[in-house]
């Protein structure tokens, strides 16, 4: 006997390219059955109507920082409550907290809401040795940061990450030196690069290519909407797509809003910085105490730079036209880039899936719903060569979301972040986590 049996839905078959109506089974955490037939089984899902999707995986999100902000989960819940099961934190450059720190808490827990990947991220710890923004560090220092990226790789990080806009003093050379830290072919390298391009001036871009190319490891272009939607999609993404053909081991991921989130205080916010994207003060919008949803004016953005340089800001900055580009360009993958404090911050934390679901497949008919299912669960999942998640096939992990497309749909905004609708179940290892937007069990 089948321990679930999920009836009459239609599930993504990437190898058919089509969505297929099927029943599906579950045993031991693995899908054990597919097919027109309706084993026994101790509990029947009925999806009738609904989609059977692997569980979306998310590789581009920012971790719980348990140091600042306590031992509990927040972001690993909007992730589930999204309908991801899989998640790669420490991206960017920011790692909340040294990785055996995040296992400890995660065992002291009893386990966490979705499965954690987590990049080791070069920024925090240069920051941690005194490195400024915009400084060269010793050779000592780089063989230090090496041997942070060593230590942390050794606890089972899954790569490592830069945010070279954060810390312009990055050089070329540096991050080469960093990831010489391990030679494994396996490992991811993300980066937010180090600008965001102009009309014409695709050099960040290129250097990221270039940097692929350089490197034994993977690597992905992180968030390439909050860096290229500011006027350059097209050149940005015909010089990637060009570059892809050539290398495999490069790609991007995107997110679905047009404006992106970071601390006021970080280096994207510095003098001249509205002028190159065209915008005012009142573009950017505070998302805490005791600016909680206010937008600036000159005055407010230089006291919250200037006094609460941890705060989250939203800046409204980028073309919807060249978020949407980016998002049904064949290559690239679906990622949140979510990163929220206390609780608060850009909705891409609570509604990214949802959102390319409802707004790109459903509304807009932007895309297919198999080739927007394909970035969000294949693709990454063949990224992280997670070879038994990300398909719906016998013998791979029963990872699971079950939604209705027809429903569908972000419900988060830039004041509140509120769950998605239209998600009926999430399932990982078999276990049923989540069931019409509410809790089961989320503790892995």
């Amino acid at each position: 006997m089948l321990e679930i049996l999920i009836k009459n839905g239609i599930y993504p078959d990437y190898e058919k390219k089509e969505m297929v109506k099927a029943n599906i089974g579950i045993q031991d955490g693995k899908i054990a059955y597919i097919g027109q037939e309706t084993p026994e089984a101790a509990r029947v899902i009925e999806a009738e109507g609904k989609v059977v999707s692997p569980g979306f995986i998310d590789i581009h999100m920012h971790e719980e920082d348990f140091v600042h902000e306590g031992k509990q989960f927040i972001i690993a819940n909007m992730m589930l409550e999204m309908g991801v099961t899989t998640a790669v934190g420490g991206n960017c450059g920011v790692q909340k907290q040294p990785l055996s720190i995040f296992k400890s808490v995660l065992n002291e827990l009893g386990g966490s809401p979705v499965n954690y990947l987590i990049l080791a991220g070069y920024n925090h710890f240069r920051t941690e040795l005194g490195i400024g923004r915009y400084a060269h560090p010793s050779q000592a220092q780089m063989d230090e940061l090496q041997a942070i990226m060593k230590r942390e790789l050794a606890e089972g990080a899954y790569g490592i990450s830069f945010g070279i806009e954060y810390d312009p003093g990055i050089t070329y050379d540096e991050m080469l030196w960093a990831v010489r830290a391990s030679d494994d072919p396996h490992l991811l390298v993300s980066a937010h690069y180090r600008d965001e391009t102009k009309k014409n001036d695709l050099f960040p871009v290129e250097e990221m290519i270039r940097f692929s190319l350089d490197i034994p490891q993977k690597f992905q272009i992180s968030h390439l909407s909050s860096c290229s939607a500011t006027g350059s999609m097209k050149e940005a993404l015909a010089c990637i797509n060009a570059a892809m053909e050539k290398d495999p081991t490069l790609n991007y991921d995107t997110y679905p809003y047009n404006a992106f989130s970071t601390e006021i205080g970080s280096a994207v916010f510095e003098d001249g910085c509205l002028e190159g994207w065209g915008k005012d003060y009142k573009d950017i919008l505070l998302t805490d105490d005791p600016y909680k949803n206010v937008r600036c004016n000159e005055e407010i953005f230089r006291k919250a730079r200037a006094e609460y340089p941890n705060m989250l800001a939203v800046a409204f900055v980028m073309n919807e036209d060249e978020i949407r580009e980016a998002i049904v360009n064949p290559n690239g993958m679906v990622a949140s880039d979510a990163i929220i404090n206390n609780g608060s911050g850009h909705p891409r934390a609570a509604g990214t899936f949802p959102r390319v679901l409802g707004k790109y497949v459903r509304e807009e008919k932007a895309l297919p719903l198999i080739d927007a299912l394909r970035k969000m669960t294949l693709e990454p999942a063949k990224r992280l060569e997670l070879e038994q998640k990300g398909r719906i096939a016998l013998g791979c992990d029963a990872d699971i979301t079950i939604f209705n497309p027809d429903t569908i749909i972000d419900k988060a905004d830039f004041m509140k972040l509120c769950k998605p609708e239209g998600i009926d179940y999430v399932l990982i290892g078999g276990e049923i986590a989540l069931k019409d937007g509410e809790h089961v069990n989320d503790r892995l």
